[in-house]
């Protein structure tokens, strides 16, 4: 059992998973989506895009609602077609944070053929501190495509999550995350020696992830309902990306249901159901946080 499942309390064979809401911030139909699935229980965590239009909203709703369970969505990608955002730290295209259209590349591959690694951890830590200082009590470091964990960017992610002593999201299972993402070539043994770093630290560490499915809306309660009760022993992060109806139909057509159809699942109370009935433990970042800085790991 990993030291993240065993300092939770769980047994072992034990399976437990965190309900993540990605992409908060991004766009007002996000935080809604977040804040209403928060607040009745059907989630428990998000992150927040910090460059994105939307995220003094969210921002605002956190110096509300000090309960909510926040961490920062590092972001150093602006993908889609017409609603972009650009890095808050610099407008230089030698920093290779800035597209021809002046935006945050929109795929990692781009982001990684430009990139000043100095300049992308400037990028980052402004991120993160413009998260605290605009309210929100963060509570794990993850990253919008998997962008900040690149390899040339890897230590300097795991560096910000020491210095802000929060959990970084790299799954012991590499593969079930790598496979999601779209970096390039990489070197597992890279990934396999950050790992064995962070657990001589102490800091905890997931053991699977998994993500929005992506399928037809007829399709999406059988998918859920399979993701979610073949979780394996151990600690899950479940990446979602919730929406309500409203704007991100216009932002990304083709795939916009997706975030509507799992928001509409979510808040029909389904998931919890499956979960409770399999026996599932659900756990927040904000335990994984407090933990982490009380030494109880390790």
């Amino acid at each position: 059992m990993s030291a993240a499942a065993s300092a939770l309390g769980l047994q072992a064979g034990a399976r437990a998973v965190i309900l993540h809401v990605d992409d908060v911030g991004m766009c007002h139909g996000a935080n809604a989506a977040f804040l209403e699935l928060f607040r009745s229980g059907a989630v428990d965590t998000g992150s927040v895009m910090v460059p994105c239009p939307w995220f003094p909203e969210i921002a605002a709703a956190a110096r509300q609602d000090t309960a909510l369970d926040l961490g920062v969505h590092l972001t150093l990608t602006s993908e889609w077609e017409g609603y972009r955002w650009r890095a808050i730290s610099t407008s230089s295209r030698a920093s290779g944070l800035v597209d021809d259209d002046g935006y945050l590349p929109r795929r990692c591959r781009m982001l990684r053929a430009h990139v000043v690694p100095e300049a992308a951890e400037t990028e980052m830590r402004a991120q993160i501190d413009r998260a605290l200082a605009a309210g929100i009590d963060a509570t794990h470091l993850d990253t919008h495509m998997g962008a900040a964990l690149l390899p040339e960017l890897l230590a300097i992610t795991l560096r910000l999550g020491r210095e802000y002593r929060l959990p970084v999201l790299l799954p012991r299972d590499l593969g079930s995350y790598l496979e999601r993402l779209d970096l390039g070539p990489v070197d597992p043994e890279l990934y396999a020696a950050a790992i064995a770093e962070l657990e001589a630290i102490g800091a905890p560490i997931v053991d699977h992830f998994r993500m929005t499915p992506g399928v037809p809306s007829g399709e999406a309660p059988a998918a859920y309902q399979t993701l979610l009760t073949t979780l394996p022993p151990g600690l899950t992060f479940f990446a979602l990306h919730c929406n309500i109806a409203g704007d991100i139909e216009a932002i990304v057509p083709a795939r916009a249901h997706w975030r509507t159809d799992e928001h509409r699942l979510f808040a029909g109370g389904q998931p919890q159901r499956w979960l409770q009935e399999q026996g599932i433990v659900r756990v927040g970042c904000r335990q994984l946080r407090d933990r982490y800085r009380s030494t109880s790991f390790g």
